[in-house]
């Protein structure tokens, strides 16, 4: 699930920021109740770099051997007789691992949302992420629709109905994730470069979890909106990285996303707080970041400048970058075990390139 860029911002006349959360909740509320292969992807080979080494690519070609049979998060069995050559997504977490197992040149149409890797944004527009307009899908012919579950299942049936062939996710967990991609290297004929991607996951996570361990485990919140307050409980992804990244969720006892007030942060005062860049959704004007030292004064993590901004698209997408967030997190809680600067709350964080 993406949730976090669905947002409209606007200001009032007083200057005060209000967001629009109804996409944001909906989102929210749908997941708890559930040409062939280029280089691997120039994305991997700027990005996949472990804490102490590089990564050679090799170039690998499309398997078009077999029928491949798969069931998605919607429990419908899909089956792709040949890899697909016109591809819509309708996520912004499946267009970048499309790119990244190099079937982004088979791409055809992305939602407004899509904006990595930078490619992404020169495909078509088929609306965006829980407002997918049917008619643009279908106008654009595709042999393959990957949908996710927030774009909501009449939608997703609606496509089917009308003949597309369908794969919808829902990914829970980072393991959720590699299965995905395994399935996405499947259907597109990618199976190796989809393995080296989940390898990659796998490596940069234990590289994390080496650099961490015997740690302290510090006590750490996740706020992703302030008004009202949203934060990342148990059985999201995000408590898994805080997890890997050797912190302990202070809500690790409240169930997915989670609204609580400030006193309910007061009392669990936690080491660290991670807010997300911009105003949740990314860009400049860091609002959560400013609302947090300005309104959190008695809390630990403000007390003691430990405060920190996340990459928004980076920690609310489950796609393999969610790797990159955990590296981020780890170096935020332990500073000590990563020769590395800190993001400085002054600069404007944006996407990675």
């Amino acid at each position: 699930m993406d949730i976090f860029k669905y947002t409209h911002v606007s200001h009032n006349s007083g200057g005060n920021v209000r967001v629009v959360l109804l996409v944001i909740l909906s989102s929210i509320i749908v997941s708890l109740l559930f040409t062939g292969c280029s280089e691997y992807s120039e994305v991997i080979k700027k990005q996949s770099q472990p804490l102490n080494g590089s990564v050679t690519v090799p170039v690998t070609s499309v398997n078009e051997s077999k029928t491949v049979r798969v069931t998605d998060d919607t429990g419908c069995e899909v089956v792709i007789a040949k890899p697909p050559q016109r591809i819509v997504s309708l996520a912004p977490s499946n267009t970048e691992i499309l790119f990244a197992i190099g079937a982004g040149n088979r791409i055809v149409g992305v939602t407004d949302y899509c904006n990595y890797p930078p490619e992404a944004m020169n495909r078509t527009k088929v609306g965006g992420y829980s407002t997918i307009d049917v008619e643009k899908v279908i106008a654009l012919n595709p042999d393959l629709v990957v949908a996710a579950y927030g774009n909501g299942l009449e939608t997703i049936e609606t496509l089917r109905n009308n003949g597309l062939t369908v794969i919808a996710f829902n990914p829970k967990n980072i393991s959720d994730v590699m299965r995905d991609i395994e399935i996405l290297g499947r259907v597109t004929g990618c199976e190796e470069n989809a393995s080296k991607l989940i390898e990659m996951m796998k490596n940069k996570i234990a590289e994390v979890e080496k650099a961490v361990a015997n740690a302290s485990k510090p006590k750490v919140a996740h706020i992703l909106w302030h008004d009202p307050i949203w934060i990342s409980g148990n059985n999201t992804f995000i408590d898994e990285l805080i997890r890997l990244a050797g912190g302990k969720n202070v809500f690790s006892d409240m169930d997915g996303w989670k609204i609580v007030s400030i006193e309910d942060i007061l009392e669990r005062n936690p080491d660290v707080i991670i807010v997300n860049s911009g105003t949740g959704m990314g860009g400049c004007e860091h609002v959560l970041y400013e609302w947090a030292i300005s309104e959190l004064k008695d809390v630990s993590a403000v007390k003691n400048g430990r405060v920190y901004i996340i990459n928004a698209d980076i920690i609310s997408r489950p796609s393999y970058r969610l790797v990159y967030a955990l590296e981020e997190i780890a170096r935020f809680l332990h500073p000590e075990r990563f020769d590395v600067k800190l993001i400085s709350t002054s600069e404007c964080v944006t996407a990675q390139s």
